[in-house]
């Protein structure tokens, strides 16, 4: 199976509009880091009708709190973290242009419906390989929350970081999917 290579931020809705629930990509450019805490300062500065520290039009957050750098390199581990702890906040930020997430797991009904509406995409990235995952990162810079240690949102310059398309914009889910295929091969031997 062939893997697609992606710029990020994406440039054009059509891009998005092509990728399939299984589908392997490679991102590279700049994406933003977020997890609990930094979700819910941005769903309060948005709701005080503040800028937010980075434009989330046509942008992806990536689920991750990465580990301190060790020495000579530019970031510690780098693995996703469970992208359901982040449902709640994810519908407002895709409203407001944000394009796709990357992350571990399962989304709730509410936000694949909201991916779907928003034109939007949910890759995962493999856990347990965040050191892996953190050789694909070429650069990080803390823009804001800083006080948040390692929940503080980063942007992060990537070069062909490996993910796979789970929900789709057409709202089609591939952990469903691919269960469903399983049963039914299944049931035939």
């Amino acid at each position: 199976m062939a893997q697609i290579k992606i710029d990020v931020p994406f440039q054009d809705i059509d891009t998005i509009k092509s990728l399939r629930p299984g589908d392997r990509v490679l991102l590279s450019g700049s994406i933003y880091t977020a997890r609990d805490a930094a979700h819910k300062r941005m769903e309060e500065q948005l709701k005080r009708n503040e800028n937010l520290p980075f434009d989330l039009q046509n942008q992806v957050i990536y689920y991750v709190g990465p580990t301190p750098a060790k020495p000579g390199e530019i970031i510690g581990s780098a693995g996703p973290t469970t992208s359901s702890r982040m449902d709640k906040y994810t519908p407002l930020l895709l409203e407001k242009g944000l394009k796709g997430m990357i992350g571990k797991g399962y989304r709730s009904q509410t936000v694949i419906d909201s991916i779907a509406n928003n034109c939007a995409v949910y890759f995962a990235a493999i856990g347990g390989s965040g050191a892996l995952l953190a050789r694909r990162i070429k650069s990080v810079e803390v823009i804001a929350y800083e006080d948040l240690g390692t929940e503080a949102i980063r942007k992060l310059e990537l070069i062909d970081f490996p993910c796979m398309v789970i929900n789709d914009s057409e709202g089609r889910d591939w952990y469903k999917e691919s269960q469903e295929a399983f049963k039914k091969s299944s049931s035939k031997t």
